[in-house]
């Protein structure tokens, strides 16, 4: 079997519209900070310098949001009331495990560019590679977009996709649908352009609106799928972390290859 990395790093050199802190102690600064925590709280007095080499243990403290890196959005992300549910919408601890290790299907829509792929690009895609997503299925992206990943360009310059375009792959019994991009939706600007062109409000991110009506989840800010060595026929492995309230967790996704 060969595992191939489908996942964004959450790098703190990269650009983020939200801020990403990564503050790293030292092997000797964890000493340090080893001996005061057993001081204050245990009442034990240890010296670093009786450590080899007067050095403990490293420690990194990250301050980001769960949508930094490649990360799983629950369906608690789309708004507070489901409309397929009486009590609220499932946080990302609550979903079932089975939904993140299925059979993958990639999809190429780098074709397409900044804006809104519709139900019938996903069909197109489906009859070029001779394959339609069968029920619980991972979906794949490739937007070209994780070419830009690290840059600001990435934030506004991919494609994501129209409601009838979710509700056709959720029609299809898929319940995770992953990209390669910032968003399932498109762009911020694009979105707030379409809208104030035309008034209609189904325009604004109907992607994650569509997760109001019906339980899915979308993985964002994949990466390497071109990499993958066939457009189905691999499967996908993508456990989000179980954060408890969480309307998202990150996740080291991968695809397994038999060979």
């Amino acid at each position: 079997m060969r595992i191939i990395d489908l996942s964004s790093p959450v790098d703190a050199s990269s650009w983020e519209p939200d801020p990403l802190n990564h503050e790293i102690l030292t092997p000797r600064e964890g000493a340090l900070h080893m001996c005061e925590e057993m001081r204050t709280h245990f009442g034990m007095d240890f010296s670093a310098d009786e450590l080899p080499d007067g050095e403990f243990l490293s420690l990194d403290r990250i301050t980001l949001t769960t949508h930094t890196g490649t990360h799983v959005d629950a369906p608690s992300h789309y708004g507070t009331r489901a409309a397929y549910r009486d009590g609220p919408p499932r946080h990302i601890h609550e979903m079932p495990l089975e939904w993140f290790y299925n059979p993958g299907v990639v999809l190429d829509l780098r074709h397409i560019g900044t804006g809104t792929a519709g139900a019938d690009d996903l069909r197109k895609e489906f009859d070029r590679i001779g394959y339609e997503p069968a029920p619980m299925d991972i979906v794949l992206l490739n937007t070209g977009a994780a070419h830009w990943a690290g840059q600001q360009r990435y934030f506004t310059d991919f494609t994501g996709l129209d409601g009838p375009a979710v509700h056709l792959l959720l029609d299809l019994g898929v319940r995770v649908i992953g990209t390669d991009a910032f968003s399932l939706d498109a762009p911020f600007g694009h979105i707030i352009s379409t809208y104030r062109a035309t008034g209609d409000r189904s325009a604004l991110w109907p992607a994650h609106f569509a997760g109001r009506e019906r339980e899915y989840c979308q993985i964002e800010r994949l990466s390497n799928l071109e990499a993958l060595p066939s457009d189905h026929g691999f499967r996908v492995a993508c456990f989000p972390v179980k954060i408890a309230g969480a309307g998202a967790g990150w996740t080291r996704a991968v695809a397994l290859i038999d060979e």
